[in-house]
């Protein structure tokens, strides 16, 4: 297979030996034969692309309900931003990009309508049967979920994408323990990568979906040190530029700034650490890609300040609880009687449960789909 050995050589030659080679993957839980043209991960990006989970993040929430505007985020917008970001870091440290590119585009599949509101309504609702976890869910859809090929449930994606899935860590994300993937503290460098990508897309985006929206002001942010002097750069190189210009170089400028910090930074954890493998990184008990002391410093502030004055602004806090009072609600109506569920529901309960089947199908749900089964069930005049 003249195009697997290319994608070998071309591995071998440029990625850094601590990196995942498509090579020495673990592969997949139902063996396939190789691609002619594609390494195992560039046939994972594309299996996560063409997967009904990821259409649907077009219209999932990511902090603005979409019917809020069209500008804002959404989990797709955002997902593709991370694996922008992640595959630049990826390919500065000599990283396997495709496998990064892969990993990002499937961090947000398991997540529900709503953003986290819907996560922590659908984790009350299911205590009792374990609970919900989108990470665990995400796996779940690449595993079971997605029904697309004949041979074998989901996706069946290599094992370094999947652990890339369960393992994605953040200030938002809590990895979960599954067997499967508990031998290891650690995971590969490019699962690692897309973590931190994927806080630096969050934190910047949402902060420019938060100045557009209005509920937070610029003014608000001239106490923070990493936003002033970026600023105060932008305003001596360019004169009368445009508020919406000199806002998005900001913001720009802002993911630059982290990006690079974090590339230098992960390069000089690596010539200290001095791993020979990838193994090597999984057995190490801290991340290996990081931050500066001084950029965590400055970044420090800007989160709190998200958190405080986006995040927890009464407007998001209205849009949360009621969409939290959404699912619950239709969670409700569907366990108190499955057949109003679609068919291919119900012929699922009886091997998952009733409470787990409902589960799913809610989780699958994007915002817009949510809120039309919720009038269809509860406007008395809205046709079923």
């Amino acid at each position: 297979m003249a195009g697997n050995k290319l994608i070998t050589d071309f591995e071998n030659s440029l990625l850094a030996p601590y990196a995942m080679k498509s090579r020495e993957s673990r592969g997949r839980a139902y063996p396939e034969a190789e691609h002619p043209y594609r390494s195992c991960y560039q046939r994972d990006r594309d299996r996560i692309i063409h997967s009904a989970a990821f259409r649907r993040l077009e219209y999932k929430t990511q902090v603005f309900v979409n019917h809020e505007g069209d500008y804002y985020r959404t989990r797709l917008t955002h997902t593709l931003e991370v694996a922008q970001i992640a595959r630049t870091i990826a390919a500065a440290l000599h990283l396997n990009s495709d496998l990064t590119e892969a990993i990002a585009l499937a961090h947000d599949l398991g997540h529900t309508a709503f953003g986290h509101s819907g996560e922590e309504a659908l984790n009350e609702l299911m205590l009792k049967e374990g609970g919900f976890n989108h990470n665990v869910h995400g796996l779940r859809v690449v595993d079971y979920l997605e029904e697309r090929y004949p041979d074998f449930p989901g996706l069946n994606l290599t094992w370094e994408v999947r652990e890339g899935i369960i393992k994605h860590s953040t200030a938002f994300d809590i990895t979960a323990k599954i067997k499967e993937f508990s031998k290891y503290h650690s995971s590969s460098l490019e699962t690692q990568v897309v973590d931190i990508a994927d806080e630096i897309a969050y934190d910047n985006h949402d902060l420019d979906d938060g100045l557009t929206s209005g509920l937070i002001q610029e003014s608000d942010l001239v106490n923070l040190t990493i936003w002033r002097d970026i600023d105060r750069n932008i305003l001596r190189k360019y004169e009368g530029l445009s508020l919406k210009k000199r806002r998005y170089l900001i913001i720009r400028s802002l993911i630059n700034l982290q990006v690079t910090d974090l590339i230098r930074e992960t390069g000089k954890n690596i010539s200290k650490l001095k791993p020979a493998t990838c193994e090597d990184i999984r057995k190490m008990n801290k991340k290996v890609v990081t931050f500066s002391s001084n950029m965590i410093k400055l970044r420090r502030p800007l989160r709190a300040f998200l958190m405080e004055r986006l995040y927890h602004h009464y407007r998001v806090v209205r849009m949360s609880i009621k969409a939290k009072r959404f699912i619950q609600e239709l969670f409700k109506v569907y366990i108190g009687n499955p057949r109003q569920l679609p068919q291919d529901v119900q012929e699922k309960i009886t091997k998952d449960g009733t409470k787990r089947a409902v589960c799913d199908y809610i989780a699958s749900m994007t915002d817009r789909y949510a809120l039309d089964e919720y009038k269809k069930l509860f406007t008395p005049y809205e046709a079923v």
